[in-house]
């Protein structure tokens, strides 16, 4: 199943309007700016920077009238990447340290605290194996996320985190019944 997003530049559907069914890096080519959106079918992550850069937020089907009321930006949406539908298993395994160290623990579904269900202090690095995940800086799925797709992250950069200070505390698998 193919997703479908429709940003607006002003609040509210306003204003001009650019459709999109796969990954953009540079909404400005489209749109002046972008204040509201609407998620016809599928998922996607947007981001208030552009190549898929900065604050990230999950969107799936629905209307989003205001952007930085629901989100917290402190910008207008300037990429997003559109999240494949995935049927089979999820797993991941997470590391205590950078470069796949310290402590190791495989997962297969939501996590609401790293640090109380696998007694880790932090995760510095992780495997995506199977599945689409959502990570976030706080327990309980709250504060800033993080979208991870398959492959290996060595460190929180490499995870898309510009900041080396910043830990993830709890996860999400990303399916079409998951509950965001």
């Amino acid at each position: 199943m193919n997703g479908k997003i429709i940003f607006y530049e002003d609040k509210n559907f306003q204003g001009c309007s650019y459709e999109c069914s796969s990954d953009c890096s540079e909404l400005s080519s489209h749109l002046n700016r972008c204040n509201s959106c609407r998620v016809e079918s599928g998922m996607f992550m947007v981001y208030d920077r552009p190549n898929y850069m900065g604050h990230q937020y999950f969107l799936r089907r629905g209307e989003y009238p205001e952007y930085q009321h629901m989100m917290g930006f402190n910008d207008c949406i300037r990429s997003c990447r559109m999240i494949p539908q995935h049927m089979g298993q999820f797993r991941m395994r997470i590391y205590e340290k950078e470069n796949f160290g310290g402590q190791m623990h495989e997962v297969m579904d939501d996590c609401d605290s790293i640090q109380e269900r696998y007694h880790m202090p932090e995760m510095q690095s992780c495997n995506v194996m199977d599945g689409h995940w959502v990570m976030y800086e706080q327990p309980q799925f709250r504060g800033m996320q993080t979208y991870l797709r398959p492959g290996e992250y060595r460190n929180t950069r490499e995870m898309g985190m510009g900041n080396d200070e910043m830990r993830f505390q709890s996860m999400r698998r990303i399916s079409g019944d998951a509950a965001f």
